[in-house]
This record gives structure tokens, C-alpha cells and sequence, in this order.
């Protein structure tokens, strides 16, 4: 069988004690970073034979790991934090094992998305998670104007090294709407910046921002009439 399991997002203690059973019991442990993942096995000394599937050599290696599963292993699939193929790898390795007929469960845990959400005060009933933002400078600029224009709340993934440039653009585009940035959740530094678009911009062009970070704007439909977005210098109608 695969087993598919949540990791920590960063507190190495979110990790569920039936996560701990399986990566016992499993023959094989298929992880995104060997190295990343031994910290994480050596906290609660579990020691398993150990093998690399990410992004670079996730096809290659589903042919190997089919044919183990195929010959009866029960392999674990950890990425370094967070579900499996959210976002992460492994979802090469599902659809083969989908299409082979082979059994797979999945083992629930953290989830960056729904801690930032929860976090965050803004609403979540309905939301849209896009993943992360796109690299290249147009693309992004299109992906935040679309989340602007959604009715809910979005959650999106995003560089330290590129937030302040998502950031500009959403101060510029609305600079009122309210956006949430979750940084270092359930690490000691954790922090969730709140605000209008424009505010929590300043805040991190005077703050070098750090650490693993989630960006989240709320949607057109939470917008009430006196907080209606306006670019800098613009007037409302009254």
C-alpha cells in the first residue's frame, strides 16, 4: 500500500501519532528531502531506508517505486511539509498507483492553508487556493487582479524574496482591501500581519520579511461600501 502522509509545516510536534505508526510500519520511506525528513524521523527515532522523489526525478523514480509496491512493500510518501502533491510532489506516483490498481490511503495532518485561513480573520467559508504565485512579473500581476475580483478569500504561497513585489501590486491595484501574511506559522516567530493592502506593504518595505509565508486577500464580496478599493489618489463616490 502507499500511505500519503501530512508532515509538520513546521512544528515538528504537528505530526499525528497515526503518521508516527505507518512510518514505522512502512518498508520504504520516499521523502521530497533526505535530509529535511531525517530530522523529522530522528525526533522520534524511527529509522527506515530513505529515497528521494522530487520535482527533478518524481518520474523516474514512480517507475521504481511502482514496481516495489507491485512486489508487496507498503511505501510512505513525506514531503517536507505539508500533504503530498498539494503543492508538493507525488501526485505522478498517485495516478500510477490509480491506474495499477494498487490500494493507497492518506494520512491527515497539517496544512498550511487551512492554519493561515484560520489565522488570518478573514473569511473562510468559501476559498480559493491558487498555490504559489507565478515568478514571472506579468503573471503575477494577472493572478492577484483575478483574486481581487473573487468573491472569496485567497490563499496563495509566496517567496520571502518576491512578497514585497505581490505586495506592491495589491497596494497599487486596492490599497483598502484587507490581506492577511502568514509568516513562520507554528515556528517561534510565528506572525500573521493583517490589514489593507497598503498597510501591511509598508509595514514589510520597513521589515524585511522572513521565513516560510502564506498571502491571503479577502474577497470583492467582504468589501463594505466605505472601504471600496481605490488606487493612491483616487476619489470615491459619495
Amino acid at each position: 500500500m502507499l500511505y500519503l502522509v501530512a508532515s509538520p509545516i513546521g512544528n515538528l510536534g504537528d505530526i499525528t501519532i497515526r503518521a508516527l505508526d505507518v512510518l514505522r510500519q512502512a518498508d520504504l520511506v520516499a521523502v521530497e528531502d533526505t535530509r529535511r525528513s531525517a530530522i523529522l524521523l530522528s525526533r522520534y527515532e524511527i529509522r527506515k531506508p530513505l529515497v528521494s522523489l522530487h520535482e527533478h526525478n518524481e518520474a523516474r523514480r514512480t517507475v521504481e517505486l511502482l514496481d516495489k509496491l507491485q512486489d508487496g512493500a507498503n511505501v510512505a510518501l513525506l514531503t517536507d511539509a505539508g500533504t503530498p502533491t498539494i503543492s508538493d510532489p507525488g501526485y505522478r506516483l498517485v495516478v500510477a498507483c490509480r491506474q495499477a490498481d494498487i490500494p493507497m490511503t492518506i494520512i491527515p495532518g497539517a496544512s498550511a492553508v487551512l492554519t493561515a485561513l484560520a489565522g488570518s480573520a478573514l473569511p473562510a467559508h468559501t476559498f480559493y487556493f491558487g498555490g504559489f504565485l507565478p515568478v514571472k512579473s506579468g503573471q503575477r500581476q494577472r493572478e492577484l487582479e483575478q483574486a481581487l475580483r473573487r468573491d472569496c478569500t485567497s490563499v496563495y504561497f509566496e517567496s520571502p524574496h518576491r512578497l514585497l513585489k505581490s505586495l506592491e501590486i495589491l497596494k497599487q491595484s486596492a490599497p483598502n482591501r484587507l490581506i492577511c501574511v502568514a509568516r513562520e506559522m507554528t515556528k517561534q516567530f510565528e506572525e500573521y500581519r493583517r490589514g489593507p493592502a497598503r498597510l501591511v506593504c509598508e509595514h514589510f518595505q520597513q521589515h524585511a520579511p522572513r521565513g516560510e509565508i502564506t498571502l491571503l486577500i479577502s474577497g470583492s464580496a467582504s468589501v463594505s461600501e466605505g472601504e471600496r478599493d481605490s488606487p493612491p489618489g483616487a476619489t470615491q463616490d459619495s
